[in-house]
């Protein structure tokens, strides 16, 4: 869609009252004059590389539902508990992709405006998510150490851990709108410098705003150490564009959309199981979340993908504009499910939630 002059005007001279949450990023979408570009020059932008440490309040939520209902399942998954989380910083907020550490004691989560935030994750004594201390929020750089300025370019959407772990190893981060894959270095300082250029699949173009979203490496499986990633909005035939990495080559499959879901996440169990995070809104019903499990066996080139969903919530539940997702194994060898916010940068509207669960069972169907 194009947007005229004026209309760029008016978004110019309101942008400082959307940054401070007085017009709604939302609003602006219903009367449909937001596009990905402009939507891009709304976000604030990190002008300096070095990472800043950053006070984050937590506020516990209690009970997933919102009319106190104190029964921990929910669908199958078991609810551990959650935050909501602020920091007096105008950088902080448009979460779209998180890592959790092997131990589940600290993590990684990246913004669609071209940062990174990296923290120790606490816990209570009955092992419900408590602070995030210890934050450090930098800027993503481009190779030459200087933070990404480009819009376009800027714009993180997947975050995953690809050797190592997050004090020493190496991430990948998928970009939507300048599509493209990107592997970095991580040490106990955060988010280093990228080490390699992954081009998109062939067929994918390479600057759009329906590019890769969700994207992971397989943990087992046939496919063990591979990458998968998918489409955020699903074609004309129902089915989201997906990926599978052999060698260096991008191997086609698919995944089916239910129900107007969009892909926001995928993570990988132990075994090769598949999870991925779905988003919808609309302005009826509001947001909704779902999580979709898929069999390793399931997933191959030329596959078309479907699952079992393990929750379905909407706004009678604790849930915003969950994008980020990521496993860890507690110490009792509970599969652990991590979800993360993206309050598009509008703490009016829109809260930044961290959100646990237990998978209650790991039975494939």
């Amino acid at each position: 869609m194009t947007v005229s002059l004026e209309m760029r005007r008016l978004f110019s001279s309101t942008r400082r009252l959307v940054r401070t949450g007085l017009v709604a990023f939302v609003a602006l979408s219903a009367v449909g004059v937001v596009t990905a570009s402009v939507a891009l020059e709304l976000k604030p932008t990190l002008k300096q590389a070095k990472a800043v440490p950053l006070e984050i309040t937590a506020r516990p939520i209690t009970s997933f539902t919102k009319t106190g209902d104190t029964s921990p399942m929910q669908g199958k998954l078991i609810w551990r508990g959650g935050l909501v989380l602020s920091a007096a910083s105008p950088n902080f907020g448009g979460f779209s992709g998180l890592a959790i550490a092997a131990d589940g004691q600290s993590l990684m989560t990246i913004t669609d405006a071209g940062g990174w935030l990296t923290a120790r994750l606490r816990y209570d004594d009955n092992g419900r998510p408590a602070a995030l201390t210890e934050a450090m929020l930098g800027a993503i750089q481009n190779r030459d150490g200087k933070p990404i300025r480009r819009g376009r370019e800027r714009d993180a959407e997947e975050l995953c851990l690809a050797r190592g772990s997050l004090d020493n190893g190496e991430v990948l981060i998928s970009y939507e709108n300048f599509n493209r894959i990107v592997r970095y270095a991580v040490s106990e300082n955060g988010l280093g410098l990228p080490l390699e250029v992954i081009e998109p699949p062939p067929g994918l173009r390479r600057s759009g705003n329906d590019g890769m979203e969700a994207m992971t490496v397989l943990k087992g499986g046939t496919y063990k150490g591979r990458m998968v990633a998918f489409s955020e909005n699903a074609g004309s035939n129902d089915r989201h564009a997906g990926w599978i990495w052999i060698g260096n080559s991008a191997k086609p499959l698919n995944v089916v959309s239910h129900g107007g879901f969009a892909l926001t996440s995928a993570a990988s169990l132990p075994d090769g199981t598949l999870l991925l995070l779905e988003r919808r809104f609309t302005f009826l019903e509001g947001v909704r979340m779902r999580l979709r499990r898929i069999a390793p066996s399931a997933i191959k080139p030329g596959a078309i993908l479907d699952g079992e969903v393990l929750i379905e919530a909407d706004l009678s539940d604790e849930i915003d504009n969950m994008e980020g997702l990521a496993v860890h194994t507690a110490p009792n060898g509970e599969t652990v499910l991590t979800l993360i916010s993206d309050d598009n940068f509008n703490t009016v509207l829109q809260r930044t939630l961290l959100l646990q669960f237990t998978l209650s069972d790991r039975a494939q169907t």
